[in-house]
Formats: C-alpha cells, sequence, structure tokens
C-alpha cells in the first residue's frame, strides 16, 4: 500500500510539474512586448477605423442602407463597390451595428475608449484611468441610447433622425415605457446623479466641480497604486499635492489637512481616501474664491432676464399641433412582414433568358456589342447595346417574339431608354418578390425626407424606393383595371400621409362611391377627415352629397385664395409660415390652414351619374387649388375618354397606371402604350410629363389598415371632423320666392351695401367680411336675391350684383322699408 501510495503521489508530482511549466510557458508568452504592441497598434487602428466609419455613416448610410440589405444575395466585391461609406463594405456594416442596430449615437463613446487603452498599452503610459473610461463608456453607452431612444418614443413621430437612437435604445425605451410611463425621465435623472456621485466620489455639492477640475491627477495616481508602485512614489505623489494644500492652510481643517501629510503607510493608501482628502482641500478653496454676494445676485438678475427673453422667444411662435399634443403617431410594429425570404431570381434564370433574347436577335440578324441585366423585384430589366447601323424600330418590332422565345408574358420594350444610349427589354420575374408596407416606411429615403406631402409610390427596378411629393405633382390620375392593386395602392398613399403628418397639417376627403373601399377609414374622422356640416357620415358615398362636397372645396378654394390675398403670400406653404410666426392676425380671419387632399376612389361611377356637375368642379379645382393647399387623388378602374375627359387629363400631369385591358387605355391614361403589358398585382407604371417609371406598389393589407386606424381613432382627437364651407345646392328645400322681406335680418341693410360696393354676388364675402356662419350668410343672400340686390344661383360661380351703385341701392332700400 506504502508504495502504492509513492507511485501514484510521484505520478500526480510530476503531471503537476508538467502543466506548471506549461502554464508558465503560457504566462510568459503573454509577458511578451511584442505581443503587446501589436495589441495596442491593433486597438489603436481599430479606434480610428471606428470613428471613421461612424462619422461616414451620418452621411452616407442613407445611400448605403439598401446595399447592405442584399449583400448576401449581390456578393460581397459588388456591394463593396456600390458603398459610398469611407472605409467600404466592412465600415458600412460597423457603422450600421453600432449605430443603427445598437447603441446610436453613444456608439462614438467606443472609439476613444479602445484608443486610450491602445495607447496605455502600446507606449506604457496612462492618459485617463481605464478603469474609469471603461465604466464610463459602459453606463452612457445605454443612458445615452435609452434617453434618446425615449424621446423619440415618446414625440410617436417617425423622422430623418430617429435611428441615431440605435436598437437597444428604442427597445428599452419601450420596456421603460410600459414601466414607467414619463417617469423614465425621472428615472434617467436619477440614474446620472447616482453616477455622478459615485464615479466622481461627491460627497457634497461643491466637491463635484472641485472633482472634475483634478480628475486626470487623482486617475493618474490610482493607476499607479494599482501597479503596485514603491511605497516612496506614492508619497511623492502625495508630497507633490501638498504645496497646493499649505497655501490655504489657515482656512483648512487642521485634522484633515495633517491626515493627507502624516499618513506613511508600507503599501499604497486606498485611492478612495486619498481622493476624498483632495476634494476636502479643494472644497475649501473654492469657498474662499467665490465673489461677494452683490456679484452673485448680479449674475442671477442676468440670467433671469436672459431666461425670459428666451421664454418670450418661445412663446411667439404659434404651434398647431398643441391642440392634440398628446398625439402619437403610428408606429411600425402595427404593420406586418409580408416577404418571406425575398425570393429572387436565380442565376439560371438570368443565364437563360440572356440565351434567348440574343437568340431571338440573331435569327432576325441583329447584332448587339453588349447586354447586361438589372434585377427588380418586379421585373429583370435586360439593357442591350446594338451594334452601329441597327435601326431602333427594328428591336421595337420583336417585342411579341422576344416574348415567345422566352414563354414569358408582360415583355416590354423600352427604346432608347431616356438618358442612356441603350435598349430596355424588361422580362417579368419567375418568382416575384412582394414589397411590405413596413418595410418601405422603415427606409432613411422615407424617415429623412423633407417632402410636404410625402406618398410612397413603390420600389423601381433597381430597387431602390420612389417617394414622390403629392404637393408638388399637384394631383395624381389613377387607372387600372379590377384587381391589378389600385384600392391597395390608394391605402399605401393614405397610410404614407397618415404616418408622416400630424392632424393639424393633413386633412382628408374621402369620396368612395363604391361604399366599400375607404370605409376602412371612418375611425379617423376626428383627426384627419373633413366633412360637411351636418353630414352624418364621414365617407361621402353619395353623388348628390360628392356634388355638394366638390362645390363645397371650390369655396374653401376661394376663401383661402382671399387669406393668402389679404396676408401677401403666394402659397400655402408661405402663408402658414407667417402665421405661426404670428404675423397675422387671427382677429381678421386668419387662421393656420391644414393641406386637404381629396381622394375619390371610382371617378367613372361618378361621370355616368353627375357628368357636368362632377366634370365642372374637378376640372376648377385642379387647374387652381395647388397654391392653396388642396390635392386631388382621383382613380378609375376605366380611363375612357368620356371618363378621363380632356379638361380633366389636362390639369393632372401627374398619372399612374396599373395594368389595363387594352393599348387604348394606355394611351387615355399615360398619353403612350405600356400598361397593358404589365404583369398585375401592384406592377405600375408613373408618368410625370416626359418620365415613365416601372414601380413595384408595396402592399398593405386590410387588418394592417385596421390596426393603424385603430390606433389613431382610440386617441383624443378634435371634437369634430374639420368642417368644410356649408353648400345646399339646388335640392335645398328653401326656396328664395318664400323670402319674407318684412322678416329680414338686422343686418340686411349692411349685407346689401357690401355685395354693391365689390360687386360681387358671394356668401363666402358676406361670411368673412361680417364675421357670420354659412348658415346667416347664406339666409342674407337668399333675401338679397328676393330684393332684386343679386341674381340667381349659378354653382360655383360668384352670383350677379344687379344694382350698379350705392346711390341706386339706397333708394331700392327705401322702397322695401315702405313697402313691408
Amino acid at each position: 500500500m506504502a508504495k502504492n501510495t509513492y507511485k501514484s503521489n510521484t505520478f500526480k508530482k510530476g503531471d503537476k510539474e508538467k502543466s506548471s511549466t506549461k502554464f508558465n510557458f503560457q504566462l510568459d508568452f503573454l509577458k511578451d512586448r511584442r505581443l503587446h504592441l501589436a495589441f495596442g497598434f491593433f486597438l489603436l487602428t481599430t479606434s480610428i477605423f471606428l470613428f471613421t466609419a461612424f462619422v461616414s455613416y451620418l452621411f452616407t448610410g442613407k445611400a448605403d442602407m439598401s446595399v447592405l440589405q442584399s449583400v448576401s444575395e449581390t456578393g460581397v466585391k459588388a456591394s463593396g463597390s456600390e458603398m459610398d461609406n469611407w472605409l467600404g463594405l466592412l465600415g458600412a456594416q460597423s457603422a450600421y451595428y453600432f449605430i443603427f442596430k445598437w447603441f446610436g449615437l453613444a456608439a462614438f463613446l467606443i472609439p476613444p475608449f479602445l484608443f486610450l487603452a491602445g495607447y496605455r498599452i502600446t507606449f506604457n503610459k496612462v492618459i485617463f484611468s481605464i478603469k474609469s473610461a471603461f465604466t464610463f463608456m459602459v453606463f452612457f453607452l445605454f443612458w445615452f441610447s435609452l434617453l434618446l431612444g425615449f424621446m423619440v418614443f415618446e414625440s410617436g413621430k417617425i423622422t430623418a433622425f430617429s435611428f441615431l437612437c440605435g436598437g437597444i435604445g428604442y427597445e428599452l425605451a419601450v420596456l421603460f415605457n410600459s414601466l414607467f410611463g414619463w417617469g423614465t425621465y425621472l428615472i434617467l435623472i436619477l440614474s446620472l446623479l447616482v453616477f455622478i456621485v459615485f464615479y466622481f466620489n461627491v460627497t457634497s455639492l461643491l466637491s463635484f466641480q472641485s472633482k472634475i477640475e483634478i480628475s486626470d491627477e487623482v486617475a493618474d495616481e490610482s493607476v499607479s497604486f494599482s501597479e503596485e508602485k514603491s511605497v516612496d512614489a506614492s508619497e511623492e505623489k502625495v508630497d507633490s499635492n501638498q504645496p497646493e494644500e499649505v497655501e490655504d492652510e489657515e482656512s483648512l481643517d487642521d485634522a484633515s489637512t495633517w491626515t493627507v501629510v502624516e499618513q506613511k503607510p508600507k503599501k499604497a493608501p486606498p485611492q478612495e481616501e486619498l481622493t476624498m482628502e483632495v476634494e476636502n482641500t479643494l472644497e475649501n478653496k473654492v469657498i474662499q474664491e467665490e465673489p461677494p454676494q452683490e456679484e452673485k445676485k448680479q449674475e442671477m438678475e442676468v440670467e433671469e432676464s436672459s431666461f425670459d427673453e428666451k421664454l418670450g422667444k418661445k412663446v411667439e411662435n404659434y404651434d398647431p399641433t398643441l391642440d392634440l399634443s398628446s398625439y402619437k403617431y403610428p408606429t411600425l410594429d402595427l404593420l406586418a412582414d409580408h416577404d418571406s425570404g425575398k425570393v429572387k431570381v436565380t442565376q439560371e434564370e438570368l443565364e437563360a433568358n440572356k440565351d434567348k433574347i440574343l437568340e431571338t436577335l440573331t435569327n432576325f440578324k441583329i447584332k448587339i456589342q453588349s447586354i447586361k441585366a438589372t434585377i427588380g423585384p418586379t421585373v429583370t430589366l435586360y439593357e442591350i447595346v446594338p451594334e452601329a447601323g441597327v435601326k431602333i424600330s427594328k428591336i421595337k418590332n420583336l417585342e411579341d417574339d422576344i416574348a415567345l422565345s422566352l414563354a414569358a408574358l408582360g415583355i416590354r420594350i423600352i427604346a432608347p431608354i431616356p438618358g442612356k444610349g441603350t435598349i430596355g427589354i424588361e422580362v417579368p420575374n419567375k418568382n416575384r418578390e412582394m414589397v411590405s408596407m413596413k418595410s418601405v416606411l422603415a427606409t432613411d429615403k422615407f424617415l429623412k425626407s423633407d417632402k410636404e406631402l410625402p406618398i410612397i409610390m413603390g420600389k423601381t427596378i433597381s430597387n431602390d424606393v420612389y417617394i414622390a411629393d403629392l404637393a408638388k405633382m399637384p394631383h395624381l390620375l389613377m387607372a387600372g383595371a379590377t384587381g391589378q392593386g389600385k384600392s391597395v395602392g390608394l391605402n399605401v398613399m393614405l397610410a404614407s400621409l397618415i404616418y408622416k403628418k400630424h392632424p393639424s397639417q393633413l386633412k382628408f376627403v374621402l369620396v368612395d362611391p363604391k361604399k366599400v373601399e375607404l370605409t376602412l377609414f371612418n375611425k379617423l374622422e376626428r383627426h384627419f377627415l373633413a366633412m360637411l356640416p351636418g353630414t352624418e357620415e364621414p365617407i361621402i358615398t353619395d353623388t348628390k352629397k360628392v356634388v355638394n362636397t366638390l362645390n363645397s372645396l371650390c369655396i374653401e378654394m376661394d376663401n383661402r385664395y382671399d387669406l393668402l390675398k389679404d396676408a401677401g403670400c403666394r402659397n400655402l406653404k408661405e402663408y402658414n409660415t407667417k402665421f405661426i410666426s404670428r404675423k397675422l392676425n387671427p382677429e381678421k380671419g386668419h387662421k393656420f390652414l391644414p393641406y386637404i387632399v381629396l381622394v375619390i376612389d371610382e371617378l367613372a361611377d361618378l361621370m355616368m351619374t353627375a357628368g357636368k356637375e362632377v366634370e365642372t368642379p374637378i376640372a376648377r379645382l385642379a387647374q387652381l387649388a395647388r397654391a392653396i393647399g388642396i390635392h386631388l387623388i382621383i382613380a378609375t378602374q376605366r380611363p375612357s375618354v368620356n371618363v378621363i375627359t380632356g379638361i380633366i387629363k389636362a390639369n393632372f400631369p401627374a398619372r399612374l397606371s396599373f395594368r389595363v385591358t387594352s393599348k387604348i387605355d394606355s394611351r387615355t391614361i399615360l398619353d403612350t402604350g405600356g400598361s397593358e403589358q404589365l404583369v398585375g398585382m401592384g406592377d405600375m407604371l408613373l408618368s410625370q410629363g416626359s418620365d415613365l417609371i416601372r414601380l413595384q406598389c408595396p402592399f398593405i393589407d386590410t387588418p394592417e389598415i385596421d390596426e393603424v386606424v385603430e390606433f389613431i381613432g382610440s386617441q383624443r382627437g378634435y371634437e369634430r371632423a374639420y368642417q368644410l364651407p356649408e353648400f345646399a345646392g339646388d335640392d335645398d328645400d328653401s326656396k328664395v320666392g318664400e323670402v319674407d322681406l318684412s322678416d329680414r335680418d338686422a343686418l340686411f341693410d349692411e349685407a346689401a351695401k357690401l355685395i354693391v360696393l365689390h360687386q360681387q354676388g358671394s356668401t363666402s364675402l358676406i361670411q368673412r367680411k361680417l364675421k357670420l356662419g354659412y348658415n346667416r350668410a347664406g339666409r342674407l343672400i337668399d333675401q338679397l336675391e328676393a330684393a332684386g340686390i343679386v341674381g340667381s344661383f349659378e354653382g360655383s360661380k360668384a352670383r350677379e350684383v344687379l344694382i350698379p351703385d350705392e346711390y341706386s341701392l339706397e333708394q331700392l332700400l327705401n322702397n322695401i322699408d315702405k313697402n313691408h
């Protein structure tokens, strides 16, 4: 047993010796100065790399976003060549994750820390305590991200700078909001104060300022203690601070002063003790150097006066959003991700299509120099450069032959492509990609858009998001056969405006003769909808009410032009800017004017039932309403010439076409063919002047619209919908012949003089100048007509004034007084 035990012990001892040798080798390797230098240089280089990538991301991140999302499909080399980031693909990806995905602007704390660490390792010199720097960085990475994230969450508005909070910051904001609500700000303040107290070892309010002034010295000392320097070295550091203490020795507490001088421990004193002693010393210094009381009072008075001036400036500007200050913009999580996996065109499909195109062209003896493909969500564009001497018309005539060889529907040839010396052949993809509304709304192009009325149109062939400004279009005419995506397109446009604008800035007038498409937006009545007074349903479906609403919008247009004329402004933006800066007097009828977007889902039905009664006000609005912020989006499934008449078509330079049934319909809506070759399901052509762009409309489902509308409708809104001017029309029950002039309005004479003076028989003129409601102004007009002062009703035109001057009016009024 003894031998066995001995042998066993001897074996274990040898084993331990081997492991000890191996361990010592590892330690020696870690102590190798060459390794330290290599690692130090790596940290220094990484810090510079990250800082440069982060700065570049602030300028180029928007352009690089779409490329980053398709790296796995296009490859590293191709993606890297398209990157705008100063440090290429790796720089863009690093900045994307650190800023966009994780910490937002707080990520800028990471490069300085890496630089400090690298400098310390490489040069063996201490700029700042690594431990303190690490603590500072970690705390503010999350604190600053949470602060920005909660500010973004509270605003509820998706802006161009929302990404600066980072993904972690926003998720933390959502969590803290559910736990504490607005009390999150209190938590942030509390945590900051606690961090300051512990980080700077603050024991009194005065010592915080002192600590900031000497933090570098204390950091150096703490590092020297942690590196186990000799006792003499630590004593020298204490003595080096002694002259500062001796200068104010009379004003200091003797016990605390001598504590620092007489301490001579064998080991280095704790960092906390040294810090506290220096703080106490400098605290007394600060007390001695305080200015006299009179000077302090003067400083406080100056601060208070400047604060009052600033406060006055803030109060000066009018903020229309304050009426609904608690309004929260809809969030992206209300929408669904429809694109599952993003099915793309394979390399085999590209090669096969290219070979068939070349074969077809070769069969007809057409030679080409080069061919390249651009893959889009719906179609792939093959650009070919023909050899010299080949007629473009010859290739254009081969459209059906190429479609036959590819066994594909919807082949479209663009000959030539505008701005390029190439001919384009658009071939539908076998497996098309569905573009979700959520993915488009989340892009920087939409978040950072500065357009007045940004509407998402879709994705181009090159996968770029296309966003138009309705305020500059200024109206949009849409067409498309049943089931081709027209109603979804309208929902996308409405949703994009709702996600971007506050209810005080935008109102919708929704006309839905089909009665089923736009009813989803009913719950927005007290937020975004405008309607006639006394109307029960916010969505207009009855043809007579449509005519009245259109004429009411014409009255609203005339009223707004009068306001712009009085204000000396050319357009709505200038007018609202003046009103916000309080340069216009509300007592004179001026008010903040929101944009009004009129949406008609089916024009053909209205033209069949009302004809000229609908066409005339639509044409008038299209001609004149742009400057005063009224814009039209009109859709129809039958773009024939009796629906889209010449008068309407001439005033809609921007037109959008989904798939139609014939080339004639395509030419009616776009003035050119091509929309009959579209493949449906949101595939569309947008025409603005001479430009014709093929787009894939995003998809937003009915449940998603319900979620968004429910989110907004459940919030506090205005007391009622935005009220348009009252318009009764010819079907009004009251008749002018029944007006009793013996029961005239008290303002009858004044209204008559006003009408004759201006020679304009307008209800809105009486309403504005006499500050009356529309009903009373309408009764006055009826009485004036019965008295023979103005003529009969002529639609949206002002009534004719039958009395030429004030003298004739006086005679007429005297006769009325005698007879009644």
